[in-house]
């Protein structure tokens, strides 16, 4: 018969039955093929010798004195040093109710007397292999589980890292950015046309990498729920227009409609938050419009929501991008825009969790070769998130 593998350590049976000629029988049995075994004839002493020195296996006769073998089990079971050792019953007692009432108590399988050789090495073979396969996976667990810890921490310092650095990188485009708008105001009547072009490309740019910086340190900051909101009572479309008039050098001749000041509605919010978020959502439609494009906001309001919507006629988004546009730094390579790929993949993913923190929503609707529409659905409402 073949043997299931276990490890090559001598393998430590407790057989416990207040009978001596069937601790004798068992105990020839497994010591002739390289068990230790350590016979006992009582619970009592069982769960003594169980303690002191935890063995891998036990075979456990339920009829005894004193303290059966179910309730010996069930003992073990109690006990979280001996709880995992594996609990083969013997007994003459073959019906099934006995044998449910072994697996209830703890057992892991059966044997019935009279023993028959083959059938108690198979089953000892099987369940110590099983014990050590489970073991086996256990320390795994343990060292994934080590290396997931270590994983974080590194993954926390790298972040704390970063974060200094894009402090740092900030507070420099910050002062970069207030010299070249400084030089525009002072030379813009000095210098030609072409570097008028320049210094305002250069002022842009500053200003796209502060934004970059401030979304990379507000998404690991709503990432870890450590935004503060300002909640106030917000206008959607004195924010568009706000927002446009940042992006007026980006519009060129694209035509932006916004719909007239008496269909304004409000939503108490952070402020400055909200406004990035729209901020984006436009910016966003305006870099993958043509020059000559049409983008459309559109505003709708219940008792309960408002659903702020940005339309473009772009190349539209494929299906299977409309959620990954959302993850950080996902990206959706589009050959005929490939120029205008120079962010960080953070602007969206900046708006769903700031959207969230509102305890909003927004996602996209699109289709290819049409456009797309954004929608920021947020709770009407005057208590804090």
């Amino acid at each position: 018969m073949e043997s299931i593998p276990i490890s090559s350590r001598t393998s430590d049976i407790l057989i416990v039955d207040d009978q001596p000629a069937n601790l004798q029988v068992l105990s020839e049995i497994l010591k002739s093929n390289g068990f230790k075994v350590r016979p006992v004839p009582s619970g009592r002493l069982a769960l003594g010798a169980a303690e002191k020195e935890p063995p891998d296996l036990i075979l456990l006769d339920i009829m005894m004195p004193e303290m059966d073998g179910y309730e010996l089990c069930r003992r073990l079971k109690e006990m979280p040093l001996l709880s995992h050792i594996p609990v083969i019953f013997i007994s003459a007692l073959d019906e099934t109710v006995d044998k449910i009432a072994g697996f209830r108590a703890g057992g892991v399988d059966y044997i019935a007397k009279p023993f028959e050789a083959e059938e108690v090495l198979a089953r000892v073979r099987a369940h110590l292999a099983l014990r050590q396969y489970q073991d086996s996976l256990q320390e795994q667990n343990r060292l994934i589980e080590q290396n997931y810890d270590r994983l974080q921490e590194l993954e926390k310092m790298r972040d704390q890292l970063t974060h200094m650095i894009v402090h740092d990188m900030r507070n420099l485009l910050t002062g970069v950015g207030a010299s070249l708008l400084m030089l525009q105001k002072d030379l813009a009547e000095k210098l030609d046309d072409r570097s008028n072009r320049l210094l305002n490309s250069a002022a842009v740019c500053a200003r796209e990498l502060s934004d970059m910086c401030n979304n990379l340190l507000d998404v690991s900051k709503l990432e870890e729920n450590q935004m503060q909101l300002n909640l106030s009572e917000c206008g959607l479309l004195e924010l568009s227009r706000a927002a446009l008039e940042k992006l007026r050098p980006v519009v060129q001749n694209r035509s932006v409609s916004i719909p007239p000041a008496n269909q304004e509605l409000l939503v108490f919010a952070d402020r400055d938050i909200l406004l990035r978020i729209i901020f984006n959502l436009l910016h966003n439609a305006l870099k993958f419009t043509d020059s000559d494009g049409v983008i459309a906001i559109a505003l709708q309001g219940t008792e309960a929501l408002v659903r702020y919507s940005v339309t473009d006629n772009g190349p539209g988004i494929p299906c299977e991008f409309r959620e990954k546009i959302f993850q950080k730094f996902g990206q959706v390579n589009c050959t005929k825009y490939k120029r205008n790929l120079c962010s960080t993949g953070l602007g969206l993913t900046f708006c769903k969790l700031a959207a969230e923190a509102h305890h909003g929503r927004i996602w996209v609707e699109s289709e290819a070769g049409v456009g797309s529409t954004f929608h920021l659905e947020l709770p009407i409402n005057r208590e804090h998130p």
